[in-house]
């Protein structure tokens, strides 16, 4: 990669989702700059008219890897591996509207952070849309918002709607995980953590805004993502119940207090 090389590959997963996937490419995709070269569109075994969908597209950048499984968040991995840019863009299916040039902005914030490794899109605030809930209500405490070389940031909870990092970075990390069985999972966060441990934060880009349209208001959830976020909670639980236990043990609260064991149960 040579320092003028500035050329972005974006990935797309997709299964089952042809009205949100058609959204997404007319609003969001064909909005790209000319930067973007490379976009893949991995097609998670759909049953529906995705497939029908997708060969009528006439958009030279675009190609299509028809999954005969779908292996859910371990196409990221896979797909990116068949791009050559420079600069990865993950996008989700469910981001239906972007900004005109919105992968430019986020290619330019990018460049100038170089302390950060994983660099998201915010969300517009959707009532509807579970994603922006979480971000703008639920958690909007957890942010905090600070400047560096001109770009306004948000430091706090980030996830992989719309995100980019570098190729460089990724292959130092060995890459997106997969992990064999899975079909929905949080590799987002598992990447966030792999570049974390090699001295790169990730941040939310406060100046670019995506419509980001998840949950059960826009679509039928999957059976994989309800049963991954069911043992979440049931693990959430868990943790609580055992922190509620410890903190009760004399002293305990102030030695955590003091060491930063855990985060006390409220």
């Amino acid at each position: 990669m040579t320092a003028v090389d500035r050329r972005i590959a974006i990935v797309v997963l997709t299964h089952n989702r042809a009205e949100l996937l058609r959204k997404c490419v007319e609003n969001v995709l064909l909005k790209t700059s000319d930067a973007t070269t490379e976009i893949v569109i991995w097609d998670n075994a759909s049953t529906d008219h995705t497939a029908a969908y997708l060969a009528s597209l006439d958009e030279p950048r675009i190609r299509v890897i028809r999954s005969e499984a779908n292996v859910g968040q371990n196409g990221y991995a896979r797909s990116f591996r068949e791009t050559s840019a420079p600069y990865l863009i993950e996008l989700d299916d469910d981001v239906t509207n972007a900004p005109p040039e919105w992968d430019a902005l986020l290619l330019d914030a990018f460049v100038r952070l170089p302390e950060v490794g994983f660099l998201a899109a915010d969300l517009e605030d959707d009532p509807n849309d579970e994603a922006s809930q979480w971000r703008h209500h639920r958690r909007a405490h957890e942010y905090t918002e600070l400047e560096h070389n001109g770009v306004r940031m948000l430091v706090g909870p980030t996830g992989g709607g719309c995100a980019m990092t570098s190729r460089e970075l990724n292959e130092r990390v060995g890459g997106f995980r997969e992990r064999d069985g899975e079909v929905f999972w949080l590799e987002d966060a598992a990447y966030i953590q792999d570049i974390q441990k090699i001295g790169f934060g990730a941040a939310v880009l406060a100046d670019l805004r995506v419509h980001h349209t998840g949950g059960s208001y826009y679509t039928t959830s999957s059976r994989d993502k309800d049963e991954y976020w069911k043992r979440h909670w049931a693990r959430q639980a868990r943790r609580e119940t055992a922190k509620r236990a410890l903190i009760r043990v004399p002293l305990m609260r102030r030695l955590n207090a003091r060491f930063a064991w855990f985060v006390a149960p409220s």
